[in-house]
C-alpha cells in the first residue's frame, strides 16, 4: 500500500503541496500565539538588521566631513550601531527560543495522529503494509514538518522581510537603477533556482524510494532471521539489498553532480549582480552623486542580500523535498479506514453473551468467496468449537466476530445487537481472545501481562497468572514480572507465550472467549496443559473454540464441521463420531497420526 503511494506520477503537485501545508496549520493552531510572537520578533530582528548599514553610512559620511561635532557624533553612532547588532541579535535569539515549543509540539501531535490513524486503519490495510518502508516514511515525514517549520521561520520569511526593507531604502534613497539591478540579480537567480531544482527533485523521488524500499528489506530480512538461517540464505538477503542500494547509489551520484552546476550557476549569478551594484555606486561617488558612505550602505546590503540569497537553492532544495516527504503522511491521513462506527453507533448492552452467525456471507475480494450462509448460534455460557480442514473459513469467523471485517451478507450478533451498530471499542472490549500466534511486545512479562487491563494492580495480575499456570514459572525467573521477553516474546516457549496470551486475555474480564487454535502449534505434552488452562477459564464464559486438532475439542457442547466456508455437520462428540461423516473421518485420521507418531518413539511430540 505504502509503496502504491510513493510510485504514484506528481499529478497537479504544486497543488498538493498547497493542500499539505494547509494541512499542517491546525497542527500550530495550538500555540498561534507563540507563532505571531515569533513572527514579531523576527520583524523587530530584521529591522535592527537594516538599520545597520543605515547607521555605518552615518558613521562613514560623518568622518568623512569632518565636522566639529566629530568627536561626539561618531561615539553616538557607532554605540547605535552596538546596540542594533545586540538588538538583532536578541530578537533572532528570542524568535528560535519562542518558536521552538510551536515546532516541536507540532510534530508531536503529527506524530500521534498518525500514528491513531495507523490504528485506525483496517486489518487490511496493514496485512498489506511493508513494515519497515512505512516507518522510514513515517520518520521523514514527521521530520518534513520541523524542516518546513524551520526554512520558513528561520530563513525563507526573514529573507522576505529583508528584500522589502531594502527595496524601500533603496527606492526612497537612491537611484531606480540600484533597486533594478538587485532585484533583476534576485529575480534570475530564483529563476535559474527553482528551474535547476525541479528538474533535480526526480533524482530525490527516485531515491526516496528507494531508500524505503533498501530499509523494509533489511527489516524483513531481520524479522526472519531464523528463516534466513535454516536455508542459509545470508547472501540472497545481502545481494538484494544490495542491489536495491547500487540503484540509490546512481541517483544519488547523479543528484550530487547535478547540484554541483546549480551551485556554479547561483554563484555565477551573484558575482555578475555585485559587481554591476558595484561599479553603479563608485561611479556614483566619482560623479559627486553618491557619498563614500552611500557606497558603503550599498556594499553592506548586498552583502546582507546575497548572504542568505547563497542558501536560497539549498532552502528550496529542503523545502521540495521536505514537501515531498510530507506528502507521504497526508496521503496517509488520507487512507478511509475499512470499518468504522456507524453513524449513531451506541455503546453495546451485555446480558448474557449470546452470540449469533445469521445466514452470513464474506468475501475478501469478490472472487473468492470464504463464507456462505453460515448460520449458528452460541448460547450465553455454551462452549461452541469449530473444526475443518485448513482454508475452511474458521478463523475468519473471529475475525469477523472482532470487527476486523464487515460481513458482506447477512449479520452477526451478540445479545440481538447487530454489532455493526454498536461501538467497536465496546464490542472489542466484551471479547478476550487467544490468537493461534502469540505476538508479545519485547518488553518485561508483567507490561505483557497488565496489557489485558493496564490500570489492573498488581494483585490481580498475579491472580490471572495463577489462573493460567505461570505465575510460577514467572516467579522462577531471576527478574520475575520484570523479566524482557524479548522481540515478539521469542525468549519464551510456545507454551509460555500462550499461557500470557491466556492471562492477559482474562484480566480483561470478558463476557466472550475466543480460543483460534490456541494449541495448533505445540507439542502433546503442553497441548494437554494448555487445554486444561483453558477448560478452566472458558468456565460462566461464552465461548467460541477454533481448532484443526480435534482433541481439544471433545469436551465442547457443539461442534461445527466447516467446510469450504460451510458448515456441514454439528453436533456433540460423540454425536459427529456416529454419525460417520467428515468428523468421525478427520477423528480417525488423526488418531492414526498420534499412534504411528507413538510407535515410533513414545518422546516424539504431535505438532
Amino acid at each position: 500500500m505504502v509503496r502504491h503511494i510513493q510510485s504514484q506520477a506528481p499529478v497537479h503537485k504544486d497543488r498538493r503541496d498547497f493542500h499539505n501545508l494547509r494541512n499542517m496549520l491546525p497542527f500550530l493552531w495550538e500555540y498561534r500565539g507563540r507563532a505571531l510572537f515569533a513572527l514579531g520578533c523576527l520583524v523587530l530582528a530584521k529591522l535592527a538588521n537594516v538599520g545597520i548599514p543605515l547607521v555605518l553610512k552615518e558613521i562613514v559620511d560623518g568622518l568623512e566631513k569632518g565636522e566639529q561635532t566629530m568627536l561626539i557624533l561618531p561615539l553616538f553612532l557607532l554605540l547605535g550601531y552596538g546596540l542594533l547588532r545586540l538588538g538583532s541579535a536578541l530578537f533572532n535569539e528570542l524568535r528560535d527560543a519562542i518558536f521552538a515549543r510551536v515546532r516541536y509540539r507540532a510534530m508531536r501531535n503529527l506524530s500521534n495522529r498518525v500514528l491513531n490513524h495507523l490504528h485506525e486503519l483496517s486489518l487490511r490495510f496493514h496485512l498489506e503494509r511493508q513494515t519497515g518502508a512505512i516507518s522510514r516514511d513515517l520518520e521523514r515525514g514527521t521530520r518534513s514538518v520541523s524542516t518546513i517549520l524551520n526554512y520558513m521561520v528561520f530563513s525563507i520569511i526573514p529573507m522576505l522581510v529583508e528584500f522589502a526593507l531594502v527595496a524601500v531604502v533603496l527606492l526612497t534613497q537612491y537611484d531606480i537603477i540600484f533597486t533594478l539591478v538587485t532585484f533583476g540579480t534576485v529575480a534570475v537567480y530564483v529563476g535559474f533556482t527553482l528551474a535547476i531544482t525541479e528538474w533535480r527533485m526526480e533524482y530525490r523521488h527516485v531515491m526516496n524510494r528507494l531508500d524505503s524500499q533498501a530499509n523494509n528489506q533489511a527489516f524483513d530480512s531481520l524479522i526472519n532471521y531464523e528463516t534466513v538461517k535454516y536455508f542459509g540464505n545470508e547472501p540472497l538477503e545481502l545481494r538484494r539489498f544490495d542491489n536495491t542500494l547500487a540503484d540509490w547509489e546512481e541517483n544519488a551520484v547523479k543528484s550530487q553532480t547535478s547540484m554541483s552546476l546549480l551551485n556554479f550557476g547561483q554563484g555565477g549569478i551573484i558575482a555578475f549582480g555585485v559587481t554591476f551594484v558595484m561599479i553603479f555606486a563608485a561611479n556614483g561617488v566619482v560623479e559627486g552623486s553618491m557619498s563614500i558612505g552611500d557606497l558603503v550602505l550599498v556594499n553592506a546590503f548586498m552583502l546582507q542580500l546575497f548572504i542568505p540569497l547563497n542558501f536560497l537553492g539549498m532552502v528550496y532544495r529542503q523545502v521540495k523535498y521536505s514537501l515531498a516527504d510530507m506528502d507521504l503522511i497526508f496521503k496517509l491521513l488520507e487512507q478511509k479506514p475499512e470499518i468504522t462506527d456507524a453513524p449513531g453507533a451506541v455503546e453495546l448492552k451485555l446480558d448474557g453473551g449470546e452470540v449469533g452467525f445469521e445466514q452470513v456471507d464474506f468475501a475478501y475480494q469478490p472472487e473468492r468467496q470464504i463464507l456462505a450462509k453460515v448460520d449458528f448460534n452460541i448460547g450465553a455460557g455454551e462452549k461452541l468449537a469449530v473444526v475443518g480442514h485448513s482454508g475452511a473459513g474458521k478463523s475468519t469467523l473471529s475475525r469477523l466476530l472482532f470487527r476486523f471485517y464487515d460481513v458482506t451478507g447477512g449479520r452477526i450478533t451478540i445479545d440481538g445487537q447487530d454489532i455493526r451498530r454498536v461501538t467497536r471499542r465496546s464490542l472489542r472490549s466484551m471479547i478476550g481472545i487467544v490468537p493461534q500466534d502469540t505476538v508479545l511486545f519485547n518488553n518485561t512479562i508483567l507490561y505483557n501481562l497488565a496489557y489485558g487491563r493496564p490500570e489492573a494492580s498488581q494483585e490481580e495480575i498475579e491472580a490471572v497468572a495463577r489462573i493460567a499456570h505461570i505465575a510460577e514459572f514467572i516467579e522462577q525467573l531471576p527478574d520475575g514480572y520484570q523479566t524482557v521477553v524479548g522481540e515478539r516474546g521469542l525468549k519464551l516457549s510456545g507454551g509460555e507465550k500462550q499461557r500470557v496470551a491466556i492471562a492477559r486475555a482474562m484480566l480483561k474480564r470478558p463476557r466472550i472467549l475466543v480460543f483460534d487454535e490456541a494449541t495448533s502449534s505445540l507439542d502433546t505434552k503442553t497441548e494437554q496443559a494448555i487445554q486444561e488452562t483453558l477448560r478452566e477459564v472458558a468456565r460462566d464464559h461464552t465461548t467460541l473454540l477454533i481448532a484443526h486438532r480435534l482433541s481439544t475439542v471433545v469436551d465442547a457442547d457443539r461442534i461445527l464441521v466447516m467446510e469450504r466456508g460451510r458448515i456441514i455437520e454439528q453436533g456433540t462428540h460423540n454425536e459427529l463420531l456416529l454419525l460417520g461423516g467428515v468428523y468421525h473421518q478427520m477423528w480417525q485420521l488423526q488418531q492414526k497420526e498420534q499412534q504411528e507418531l507413538a510407535s515410533l518413539s513414545p518422546e516424539v511430540s504431535v505438532t
